[in-house]
């Protein structure tokens, strides 16, 4: 083997390790799983617009947050209008650690809420058939209508 072809054998190595990877990289993950896709009456790809500079720490006072999405597809039930507003029961935690004892139906993979990134939920419709707690309502002016609940939150990739 000459000088020259020693030389390139690492670059090529490093390449089709390189393109190996490609597929797995590339792939997207649309938070679809067994729980999102059959819990709740509806689910949705939403893109979270605002978040709160902070959530209220309270660890003694269980509440739901209200966030404002914006629907970029719908997978089931009749989702009316572009812009939604969905309660998360406390919301300073990971959604797999969010069911306790006062709620046991809530979860999913998301790990903090962030605006401008996609969840995918599931979600029930009107929330006070579905929780009986505090909820934080900041867009309680604007009279949302329905506020939906959601019993299971994803991030995706959409």
């Amino acid at each position: 083997m000459t000088a020259g072809a020693r030389a390139r054998r690492p670059v090529a190595t490093a390449l089709l390790a390189a393109l190996a990877l490609l597929p797995v990289s590339c792939s997207r993950d649309d938070g679809g799983d067994a729980q999102v896709t059959a819990r709740g009456r509806f689910e949705v790809a939403a893109r979270l617009l605002e978040v709160p500079d902070k959530f209220p720490a309270t660890p003694l006072y269980h509440y739901a947050y209200v966030l404002k999405y914006e629907v970029l597809k719908v997978f089931r039930g009749q989702i009316g209008g572009k812009v939604i507003y969905v309660a998360h029961y406390d919301p300073c935690r990971p959604r797999s650690g969010a069911a306790d004892s006062f709620v046991r139906d809530v979860g999913g993979r998301l790990g903090a809420f962030r605006a401008g990134d996609v969840h995918r939920m599931a979600l029930e419709a009107p929330v006070d058939e579905h929780y009986m707690g505090g909820i934080i309502n900041p867009y309680f002016a604007e009279r949302p209508s329905p506020i939906y609940w959601a019993v299971w939150t994803n991030p995706a990739d959409m």
